[in-house]
Parts: structure tokens; sequence; C-alpha cells
């Protein structure tokens, strides 16, 4: 199994900058796109973006040319650098990679999320 742990969440000001970091650990797998989701409450999760292992990228149009996302596939470890903040980034942050086990079992495994709040 591969466990997700994310980091570097937390209280920003509008107009500021964050990197949130989720490292993917597990033998025996391979792993695939990694990515980002967010949820505001009352909203349904959303997807903002995601990296395929050649280092393709997606990003939600509400993210695009604010937020960066690159990944380090010898640590198997996702970055998220978020530039130009807003209140409407505020949500809980969750990771997500593809990964697939040695006998060819595919699946997404969740990271538990880590919060980004933006507020003067």
């Amino acid at each position: 199994q591969v466990q997700l742990e994310e980091s570097g969440g937390g209280l920003v000001q509008p107009g500021g900058s964050l990197r949130l970091s989720c490292a993917a650990s597990g033998s025996s797998v391979s792993i695939n796109t990694m990515g980002w989701h967010r949820q505001a409450p009352g909203n349904q999760r959303e997807m903002v973006t995601s990296i395929t292992r050649d280092g393709n990228t997606n990003y939600a149009d509400s993210v695009k040319g604010r937020f960066t996302i690159s990944r380090d596939n010898a640590r198997n470890t996702v970055y998220l650098q978020m530039n130009s903040l807003t209140p409407d980034d505020t949500a809980v942050y969750y990771c997500h990679a593809g990964v697939v086990l040695t006998g060819g079992t595919y699946y997404t495994a969740w990271g538990q999320g880590t919060q980004v709040t933006v507020s003067s």
C-alpha cells in the first residue's frame, strides 16, 4: 500500500504564497500521475492540477498562471507552488497519486488533506 503525506498548508494573507508538498511512500509500487484536488466548505471536491511522470501538466482554469505543479520522481514527491492567493483558494487540499502495484493492480491513493486559509 501507498501512504501520502502532505505538508505546507497554513494561513496566508491575500496575495501571498504557499508551497505544498506530498510524498508517497510504499514498496513494490510505481507512482504514475500525481496531483491535487481541493474542497471548500459547502462545495464539492474539485480538481486543481495534475502532473504525469513525464511532466505533462493540467490545471483548472481558476488557478492557471498562479499555481505551478512539479514533481521529483526519485522521491515520489509532488509540489504545488501557489502564488497570488485569494480567499477563494481557501480549502482543504488533497494530494492524490495513481498507484500501480507489482501485480498490475491500479488504484488512486489520497492524502488526508492539508488546510489552506487565505485571509487578512
